[in-house]
């Protein structure tokens, strides 16, 4: 599979009741769940710490940040790792929780069409949703969650 100058590789990474659509260089690996330690008076959104690597990485769920409940864990749940590229995260790194097993898919602009639908509060970490043949993922705000998650550390 080679992907033409004007396509891309990206992620479909399974939410609770969404899809996110990142691009494939974006993730650093896909691991399996393990509980993280959970800080005191964070958000319900901040799951907390697990290593990976031999570093803390913190671990978010993207439907919390969204306000919306965090998923139940289940035998498919797993750890998408992100490059923090900010540099405002001092691991480098973060997780989000998905539903299973993102999928490897090849974009262009033949296949994306943005999608006017937004059910998200503002302060979301979200740029918006697209329309993919027969899928409505979001595309979301990597920065913003890193924003967030610095926030978080300070506030902890």
């Amino acid at each position: 599979m080679t992907a033409t100058p004007d396509e891309l590789y990206s992620l479909l990474v399974p939410l609770s009741d969404d899809r996110l659509i990142v691009p494939r260089v974006c993730v650093a690996e896909v691991v399996r769940f393990s509980k993280p330690d959970h800080e005191a008076g964070a958000h319900s959104w901040m799951l907390g710490t697990v290593i990976w690597n031999g570093r803390s990485l913190p671990v978010v769920s993207f439907e919390g940040a969204l306000g919306k409940a965090v998923p139940a864990i289940t035998g498919r749940t797993r750890i998408v790792v992100f490059y923090a590229t900010t540099g405002q995260l001092k691991t480098g790194y973060f997780g989000i929780l998905t539903q299973g097993f993102p999928q490897l898919v090849r974009v262009n602009r033949d296949v994306l069409k943005l999608d006017s639908t937004d059910d998200w509060p503002e302060s979301a970490p979200v740029l918006c949703r697209v329309k993919m043949i027969n899928e409505f993922p979001l595309i979301p705000d990597l920065e913003r969650l890193e924003s967030m998650l610095v926030e978080e550390s300070i506030q902890a």
